[in-house]
């Protein structure tokens, strides 16, 4: 429900009804009062006025029942339009209305409207308080159809919703991208730091990448990212647990809550499915098929360090396990060297 607060109206107002009054001073300018019915029903608004005092429609255009197929004579009491309103809008917006009319406010509302035929569409109510002596004396006012505006809105929400999943996702494998990374490391961090839990790191790198494009062309190195991706998705069993590319052949995750100890168990987990999928790497120099290399890190966040350093040192972390032999997994606290395994 949309709700839109105008500018306090005069002391003034123009009534709807069969004794329409012309909003003009001029007598040689004023239409009779049959004039202004037709000009009133003979746009897409739909017009209507209610008494404040018994709270009974005492006009509503004849739109109406072409709009949502009630008749105009069925529009009896604020009952009607009550009961016409979509549950879920309801209270919100008659209480925004109330409010605003007993305050003498201008208002705008959005809601869904109940059809005789049992469906729903958007209407906007324009909403003009009349006062008399500053007390209320009536609501006039018009509904409009936005029923078109409302499924435009939605369906640019929904490109917004794809272009920004596109904008945290890598192209080629469909998991989060750097983008995505920093931007989960900074929060899962920030929650670290708060409750005092640990956070991990894990940087993981195919081995001797570029030998298998130069042995097996780039297509065939893209299909084999796409296979690493979805089977180190395949290892991530936590929902808030983080997979994301960084760019080439190299990969991260993100494991809130997570100590040393499990965060390598998960890294060794990793690389060993990386081998059962068994990919032929004819080029590589440790094994014929293809393998990873894995740095973890894990800290608990303090005042004097950073997610950069966690990052630096599962970094640091990886390059051990590369300078080790590759094919394995090596462990580092923040500040400490780490040893292979």
């Amino acid at each position: 429900m949309n709700t839109t607060t105008a500018a306090e109206p005069e002391n003034t107002g123009t009534a709807l009804g069969p004794d329409i009054e012309s909003p003009t001073s001029s007598p040689e300018m004023e239409p009779d009062s049959t004039v202004y019915r037709t000009l009133l029903e003979s746009t897409r608004a739909i017009p209507w006025k209610i008494d404040w005092a018994t709270m009974c429609f005492t006009y509503i255009g004849p739109q109406i029942e072409a709009l949502l197929g009630w008749t105009p004579e069925s529009w009896v009491s604020i009952d009607d339009w009550v009961e016409r309103m979509h549950p879920d809008d309801r209270d919100s917006v008659v209480n925004f209305c109330v409010t605003q009319s007993k305050s003498g406010v201008d208002h705008e509302a959005d809601y869904r409207a109940l059809t005789r035929e049992g469906h729903y569409i958007w209407i906007r109510d324009v909403v003009h308080v009349v006062r008399k002596d500053d007390e209320v004396e009536a609501l006039v006012g018009f509904m409009f159809d936005i029923s078109e505006r409302k499924q435009q809105e939605e369906e640019l929400l929904r490109l917004k919703s794809e272009l920004e999943t596109l904008s945290y996702s890598d192209s080629l494998t469909a998991i989060a991208n750097r983008r995505q990374f920093d931007l989960v490391l900074e929060r899962e961090w920030a929650h670290a730091r708060r409750d005092q839990r640990p956070l991990a790191v894990i940087m993981l790198d195919i081995d001797h990448f570029k030998e298998y494009n130069d042995r097996y062309g780039h297509p065939a190195g893209d299909v084999c990212l796409q296979r690493i991706a979805a089977c180190l998705a395949g290892a991530v069993s936590r929902q808030q647990d983080l997979l994301a590319r960084l760019g080439g052949e190299e990969f991260v995750l993100v494991l809130p809550d997570t100590d040393i100890d499990a965060a390598h168990a998960l890294a060794q987990r990793c690389l060993q499915q990386i081998r059962d999928e068994a990919i032929a790497h004819t080029s590589s120099r440790i094994a014929s098929t293809l393998t990873a290399s894995a740095g973890v890190a894990s800290m608990i966040p303090d005042d004097r360090s950073t997610a950069a350093q966690l990052v630096e040192s599962a970094d640091r972390a990886l390059y051990q396990a590369k300078r080790s032999g590759r094919d394995r997994v090596a462990i580092a606290a923040a500040d400490n060297p780490p040893p292979a395994t």
